[in-house]
């Protein structure tokens, strides 16, 4: 079965932007549009969203398999977090229609991208910033922490 296809289409929604895990989401529209290539073997993730002081941003997943124990690889680039060069990123499938994928960058640092859907309707994708241990501190904590959280309805 291929990767979010129940998702195929084009999405509307708002996202929440916020860069530190102590700060408020900034919310504006979002948009999205899923579709599937090569043959359903690879799915396109194009989004746009709004950053709160530098304006209109927009990026692409494109999601495969990796094997044939659900193991997934996606290449990841956006014009505001990763740029220039984008990121790869491995993952898998949940049985509740859940996507998640990581990256690693810089000293340690992670990247998240967790896709939730919820039915043929909703559509959920969060991106979260994942602290390292050794840059923890008695305020913020190592871990996952929401940096984009884009909620879209079928448009």
């Amino acid at each position: 079965m291929a990767i979010l296809s129940d998702s195929v289409g084009t999405w509307a929604g708002t996202n929440g932007f916020r860069l530190m895990p102590d700060s408020p989401f900034a919310e504006f529209s979002a948009t999205a549009t899923v579709t599937l290539a090569a043959g359903g073997h690879l799915t396109s993730v194009a989004y746009s969203w709004e950053h709160p002081d530098d304006g209109p941003q927009d990026g692409l997943l494109v999601l495969g398999s990796a094997g044939d124990d659900g193991s997934l690889v996606a290449m990841w680039g956006d014009s505001w977090h990763q740029q220039p060069a984008p990121m790869s990123l491995s993952g898998s499938r949940g049985a509740d229609a859940t996507v998640k994928l990581d990256g690693s960058y810089g000293g340690g640092w992670g990247w998240r991208v967790v896709f939730e859907a919820a039915g043929e309707e909703s559509l959920r994708m969060r991106m979260d910033n994942v602290i390292p241990e050794d840059q923890a501190t008695a305020e913020i904590a190592a871990g996952p922490y929401p940096v984009m959280v884009m909620d879209l309805r079928r448009a």
